[in-house]
């Protein structure tokens, strides 16, 4: 088991069950390995602390195959090793993404998707943009910076 921090490793930043289902090779680069224990000195680590309970990664690096075969933005920046889906137990995709949205950390990206999931990532940019992902009448995906109705 490799560590990137305490209490997060490489194995559950690259674990995905439809790379496992199609056979994808889902293996990070050395470059995208550095990003990814970034990633957790920088947000995943320092979050989990100040939450005090495990912080659950549904996805986190994706080779642009598996980014591809799940419909992932083209620029997504979990293909860099930047970006995680996470779910904490007990605190709902809104609270979790407000108390990341109002806290110090230097996040780049913050998106509360589909009231179901948070996805967080730390790159150089640091741009802290928060914002909403979700489904119009046309099962379209749009962004907002405001909670859709």
């Amino acid at each position: 088991m490799t560590r990137l921090t305490e209490h997060f490793t490489l194995e559950e930043m690259v674990f995905s069950q439809m790379a496992t289902r199609m056979n994808i090779d889902n293996n990070p680069s050395e470059k995208e390995v550095d990003a990814l224990r970034l990633l957790c000195q920088k947000i995943l680590e320092p979050l989990r602390s100040k939450l005090a309970t495990p912080i659950y990664v549904s996805s986190g690096f994706r080779s642009p195959t598996l980014n591809r075969a799940i419909g992932g933005s083209p620029t997504s920046q979990h293909m860099n090793g930047e970006a995680a889906d996470i779910n904490v137990p007990n605190l709902s995709p809104q609270e979790l993404f407000d108390i990341i949205r109002n806290s110090e950390l230097p996040y780049d990206q913050l998106i509360q998707e589909f009231d179901d999931w948070v996805h967080v990532s730390f790159s150089k940019r640091n741009r802290r943009e928060a914002i909403y992902a979700y489904h119009d009448k046309d099962k379209k995906v749009k962004y907002s910076k405001q909670k859709p109705d």
